[in-house]
């Protein structure tokens, strides 16, 4: 479960939540389906997605693990930052928070791996090895996750930082660009041929 900043879990089941409602980091209590618990459960999924591709790849580069080992704790602080709505009366310091740095790292990363990669000259199909079939399978929950923070941030009575819409959409490069990267450097990618079966 993503939390809202620091917790202390003594008991996993506190029976709040049986009327089929959830509460923010603010406290206030929403139904389970709200557009906001939607947005940062399909985050949670990104990142149970990553645990899962990082199983397969461990072995195989132990540079590219450690980076998304860092996105894996990201995606928490992301969580936390999307369930903590920013309200005018709290100081936003007392909220953790996306930053632009953690963007600035992403993207460097993302440029680290694609300059290893040759240029792509068709759009490529999920597959190849197993890690970057997973890294695929990652990237399409990541462009829900952000579907549905874009969606979130399109409701005028709602707020989502912009650091953090800005982290969610890089966040499916570098996983795109790491399923290339693993499967031999772009070499062994499945690419798609227009029309191959008409």
């Amino acid at each position: 479960m993503i939390g809202c900043g620091m917790v202390v879990l003594n008991k996993i089941y506190t029976r709040t939540g049986d009327e089929g409602t959830t509460a923010l980091g603010t406290g206030q209590r929403v139904q389970k389906y709200d557009m906001r618990i939607s947005a940062y459960g399909t985050v949670d999924e990104t990142n149970a997605t990553i645990g899962l591709a990082r199983i397969h790849l461990r072995h195989e580069s132990v540079e590219l693990d450690g980076m998304l080992s860092r996105v894996q704790n990201d995606l928490f602080d992301l969580g936390a930052d999307l369930c903590m709505p920013e309200q005018e009366s709290k100081p936003e310091t007392q909220s953790l928070r996306i930053t632009s740095d953690q963007v600035d790292r992403l993207e460097a990363e993302i440029d680290k791996l694609n300059a290893e990669l040759g240029p792509l000259r068709s759009f490529i199909l999920p597959g190849g090895s197993p890690s970057a079939a997973a890294l695929h399978l990652t990237r399409t929950v990541c462009r829900r996750a952000e579907r549905k923070m874009v969606e979130l941030a399109s409701d005028p009575k709602e707020t989502v930082g912009a650091a953090a819409l800005r982290y969610i959409n890089r966040l499916s490069d570098f996983l795109f660009v790491a399923g290339r990267y693993v499967n031999n450097k772009g070499k062994d990618d499945i690419l798609w041929v227009p029309g191959q079966n008409r």
